[in-house]
């Protein structure tokens, strides 16, 4: 078995394209039940980005380069618990990987700084608070629903599995007298509002936290009997339980915990359903078969051991979030805080700022049912507010609904959600801040700041005109699909609103006032978190109008200044006096470690380049995912696996350029041939039968094809991509 440790063994890249060295990826060194989970490492993620020139600057002392953000515990697939070490809070998904002790153990994550709720820790006798231990990574292990972690410290071994709704812990004591279990009630993520804990019966213990306006009821049996509580400022931030176990025996002691978001009865009805009698490693094996059916679905040949490894790593990140929040018997509480049971599952929002690019495409593909479900659960909250809900900036739920749609995913109320999307569309004060400007003028005005800064509050006047635009395209194929003439032909018009915030004078998109001038003075290299760009400068946003490339070229002159552009933007390197705590990760003005240009590295497809495009696809896949000593780091936060998403189709072969459109633009996969197996059973494979990088021809079941795009069509009926290459 293969153990995560400082000393990976150095190997050369198998491929020659790429003309360097560098550690080879291994495992998590976890349990695994098949070929493909044991190829997955959870902790790719978890280490700090310490690269200054992948950074693009020197971070200050105390900075941590918001990079990875993953947790590397058990879960199943889209679970509601997610069951993982801490080693910090308000660390993002709470572990980091320089740390060097362990605090508890909880319940949720998602790779941001919220969640990590019910914080469990065993603790031995003579222990005294603060409660914690150091652990080294020669002895922590992980891979899908496994992981396991020597508390040095304390003298126990901890294993942890999950189910969907359920956490199993088994903790081996050294010292089997005086054992206890820390409920660590009064700590998350989020700040803890109020918490209780009561014991139920001889062996358990039921209570809840409750962060903000989120209520996580949670019940929990021990293997040992329990002897009493000590409780310490209870329902206080900060405060605590000891459960304090009777000594007697010395098998190890297995807590089983049920979480559930409407009531304790429900999280006893959970455990029973899904956990039950079984020991660790029976639901281990359970949730790892899980991982490995999804995970097999895509089937790889001829890559080497670090792109494999980093391959099924990133397909593994891409299916954690969105979270399942209804309960075996389907009950779950709304928005409203109203206890409902629809005929549906019931998730959290996606965050659909992020990975509407990529990863909500991939998970429309692997998971149909799963994706229903999610887009039922946002018009259920839609219909509780008025609009449908969208995540962070955007309103990119009708990229996400339009593309599910038009890729024949429709098990929702599809009139109902686009009731609710043309709401975000049309009516101030919902999902689209500035809209009657936008629809006014055709763009969002920027406010005029004298000296802004990074951290100037604006409008992101740019980047919410290019995205609105794009939105309305996207609304606009689901008008079409539901017959709505009128809003097509308008929502038509509205998606080429991209082209009135492009500067000709300059060949930028650039913020413009009320009365229609420029902001001035205009510094296209500068970063802002919210001041004409969100999260972004101008190179980043200037290559954006993925619903009309070719009318973007047409506005910068034509195809040879469209790519003399593009080859600026990658090789005019990154001011390191611009500093911004979520943007890092450069090759020139191109930023990897945000999302809000990752569709720029295929630009040059639409100067018909494609050579062009793959050389940076190439790069990034390389040079931007496993990095530092450990080959551990990200170059960005995962984002709720957007990041991860982008490695998994850039590996393929295939990218969704427009996520609405059920297309994909072609590139050139890193791996001689790809058989994916659809939901349906349907065979898509996808072979590079030369070996080469460059992209000659594109052919589909045979036959040549004129363009780069190949239709969903594919993985409706199956087929074969071949990539000729030279």
């Amino acid at each position: 078995m293969i153990k995560l440790n400082k000393n990976i063994v150095l190997a050369a890249l198998s491929m020659s394209i790429f003309g360097f060295n560098a550690a080879a990826q291994k495992s998590g060194g976890g349990l695994a039940k098949g070929k493909y989970t044991a190829l997955v490492n959870p902790f790719i993620g978890t280490a700090p980005l310490l690269d200054t020139k992948i950074i693009g600057y020197t971070p200050p002392a105390d900075m941590r380069v918001w990079a990875g953000l993953v947790f590397p515990g058990s879960s199943v697939p889209n679970a509601m618990v997610q069951l993982s070490p801490m080693t910090k809070y308000r660390s993002g998904a709470g572990y980091e990987y320089e740390n060097t002790e362990i605090l508890g153990f909880t319940h949720t994550n998602k790779g941001h700084w919220n969640l990590c709720h019910i914080p469990l820790l065993p603790v031995p006798d003579g222990a005294s608070f603060p409660y914690k231990s150091s652990f080294s990574h020669d002895q922590e292990k992980a891979s899908p629903a496994y992981y396991e972690v020597y508390l040095k410290d304390y003298n126990v071994e901890v294993k942890l599995t999950s189910t969907l709704r359920c956490g199993v812990h088994e903790y081996t004591f050294k010292n089997n007298k005086g054992r206890k279990v820390l409920f660590d009630l009064g700590k998350a993520n989020n700040h803890v509002d109020d918490w209780q804990i009561k014991q139920e019966g001889t062996n358990a213990v039921s209570g809840f936290q409750r962060t903000g306006g989120e209520k996580i009821y949670f019940y929990a049996t021990l293997s040992s009997p329990i002897e009493k509580l000590d409780t310490k400022d209870i329902a206080k931030s900060g405060g605590y339980t000891l459960v304090n176990i009777k000594d007697g025996d010395t098998k190890p002691v297995t807590v089983k915990i049920a979480l559930s978001f409407v009531s304790v009865e429900n999280a006893i009805e959970n455990l029973k359903a899904e956990v039950g009698d079984k020991n660790l490693n029976k639901v281990f094996e359970e949730g790892s078969t899980k991982w490995e059916n999804l995970l097999s679905k895509i089937q790889v040949k001829g890559g080497n051991e670090q792109q494999n490894v980093m391959f099924y790593s990133m397909l593994y990140r891409s299916f954690l979030w969105p979270a399942l929040r209804s309960d075996v018997n389907g009950q779950f509480t709304d928005e409203a805080g109203k206890v409902r049971k629809e005929n549906y599952h019931y998730y959290t929002l996606p965050s659909l700022w992020d990975d509407y690019r990529n990863k909500l495409v991939l998970l429309s593909i692997f998971s149909p049912d799963e994706t229903s479900d999610i887009i039922s659960s946002m018009i259920n909250e839609g219909e509780i507010k008025g609009f449908m809900p969208t995540f962070f900036h955007g309103d990119h739920a009708a990229s996400f609904i339009a593309g599910s749609y038009m890729r024949g995913i429709r098990k929702y109320d599809v009139k109902k959600a686009y009731e609710l999307l043309l709401n975000n569309a049309y009516k101030e004060g919902g999902t689209r801040p500035h809209i009657a400007e936008y629809i006014a003028k055709g763009y969002v005005p920027e406010q005029d700041i004298k000296n802004p800064v990074v951290e100037t509050k604006g409008n992101a006047g740019v980047t919410k005109t290019l995205e609105y635009a794009y939105d309305d395209h996207a609304l606009a194929l689901l008008a079409k699909e539901l017959k709505d003439t009128e809003h097509y032909n308008d929502l038509v018009k509205r998606s080429k609103n991209y082209a009135n915030v492009f500067d000709k004078s300059t060949s930028f998109m650039r913020g413009k006032l009320a009365d229609g001038k420029w902001v001035t003075p205009f510094n296209p290299e500068f970063p802002y978190y919210e001041y004409m760009y969100r999260e972004a400068n101008a190179w980043q946003l200037s290559f954006f109008a993925p619903q009309d490339m070719p009318g973007l070229v047409q506005l910068y002159g034509g195809a040879k200044p469209f790519e003399a552009k593009l080859d600026e933007f990658f090789t005019k390197p990154w001011n390191p006096n611009y500093i911004a705590w979520n943007i890092s990760g450069f090759i020139g003005q191109y930023c990897h470690g945000n999302q809000p240009d990752h569709e720029a590295p295929f630009s040059y497809y639409f100067v018909n380049k494609p050579e062009k495009s793959q050389k940076r696809i190439d790069e990034i896949l390389e040079t931007m995912y496993g990095i530092g000593s450990e080959k551990l780091a990200m170059s960005g936060m995962d984002d709720a696996g957007e990041m991860s998403s982008w490695y998994v189709f850039g590996a393929l072969g295939l990218y969704p350029l427009s996520p609405a459109d059920p297309e994909y633009i072609v590139t050139v996969p890193i791996f001689k041939e790809v058989a994916w197996t659809t939901p349906a059973g349907k065979k898509v494979t996808i072979k590079n039968p030369n070996g080469k990088r460059n992209l000659e021809t594109i052919k589909v079941n045979g036959a040549k094809i004129d363009g780069y795009f190949v239709s969903h069509d594919l993985f409706t009926n199956g087929g074969e991509i071949q990539v000729i290459t030279k």
